[in-house]
């Protein structure tokens, strides 16, 4: 049976879904910068619309002309962000009074919202810091981040899926995986937070070289100036194709090790797991392809961000059905096995 707050906790990451979707959308049309201040947009609550608003926010703001669409974009998005963070508040306020109850969850909802209140900051550091690659990145791992805890909470309060007892080998195995996907996450953070997606224009090879002209250590230099418009990028040729491919070489080897974690779920009898696994694994490099073939479409871009959105979710439903079963649920099973066979034997008397 659903424990109380799961339809909220399911609310809540499915809103979280439509959340990285709009920052998605909003990064991939450039129009982080829709709105040049934070939380509103001009100084306005929405984005100005008549002439005499526009005319207002031209004056408040003479370096940042005001563009309709790209406005509405990046509003949109802090609407759904503002509202989720409205739903995590109620969560864990739910998750304190209730926190007396068995098997109830309060330090994870609490954590839930500490991490959404540090999201909200990042949003406004995306936009007074000027699209800042290092915040960029960090706001959209924190979306992640979200949604995966969010999810974790959905399980929890599910009432489902039971912890599996097998080897500690398998579950060692997925949670290195897990750490690959969000490495690979937060690498394709930085290839889009440094407009490096188009880099290199063909496949496999690069510029037509299976080895370019690359410079790692401008395309990871962390310490990058505060202060220009980073919109478009700041970086050089060498340096994006330096981001660009170490994406493509974090995918093959994110794609090898998922391979070899949903052989061994296969030989564990998971076939189910392993078989969406393997299914969300082959969606996400095939639209990782597409974006480089077809010259990063929208929807195909956004459609990368949602396939990578559904392998961590599907990486963090493995590791959860691998935990380990706490000492009193393995007490519990083993009373339960017993009693089992007790009253199969004719000794008890089972009610």
């Amino acid at each position: 049976m659903h424990k109380p707050g799961y339809r909220l906790a399911l609310f809540a990451t499915l809103l979280t879904v439509v959340v990285v979707l709009l920052g998605a959308y909003t990064r991939l049309t450039h129009a982080g910068l829709g709105c040049p201040d934070w939380p509103g947009c001009y100084g306005f609550l929405g984005v100005p619309m008549s002439e005499h608003k526009q005319a207002i926010a031209e004056a408040r703001f003479p370096e940042a002309p005001v563009e309709v669409a790209k406005g509405w974009y990046e509003m949109i998005h802090r609407y759904f962000a503002g509202s989720l963070g409205l739903v995590i508040l109620l969560i864990a306020v739910q998750a304190v009074r209730r926190r007396e109850e068995p098997a109830q969850p309060v330090k994870l909802p609490l954590a839930v919202l500490a991490l959404v209140i540090l999201q909200g900051a990042f949003g406004m550091w995306t936009v007074t810091l000027q699209l800042w690659p290092q915040v960029v990145t960090a706001h959209l791992l924190g979306g992640f981040a979200t949604l995966s805890l969010l999810t974790l909470l959905t399980l929890r309060l599910s009432g489902r899926f039971a912890p599996l007892q097998l080897s500690g080998r398998l579950r060692a195995l997925a949670a290195a995986c897990l750490l690959l996907v969000i490495g690979q996450i937060a690498l394709g953070g930085w290839v889009s937070s440094n407009y490096a997606a188009v880099a290199c224009v063909d496949l496999p090879t690069c510029h037509g070289e299976w080895w370019p002209a690359m410079d790692f250590g401008k395309g990871f230099h962390l310490t990058q100036h505060i202060g220009p418009n980073y919109l478009g990028g700041q970086l050089d040729s060498d340096a994006r194709t330096a981001i660009h491919m170490s994406h493509r070489i974090g995918a093959v080897l994110v794609t090898l090790a998922l391979l070899v974690l949903a052989w061994r779920l296969h030989a564990a009898r998971l076939s189910r797991l392993a078989g969406l696994l393997v299914l969300a694994l082959a969606v996400q490099v095939s639209l990782g392809i597409s974006n480089v073939i077809f010259h990063l479409p929208l929807l195909v871009a956004v459609a990368h961000n949602a396939g990578g959105a559904a392998l961590l979710l599907t990486m963090v439903l493995i590791n959860y059905r691998l935990r380990a079963a706490s000492p009193a649920m393995r007490e519990a099973s083993h009373l339960m096995g017993r009693r089992t066979t007790l009253v199969s034997s004719g000794l008890v008397q089972g009610r």
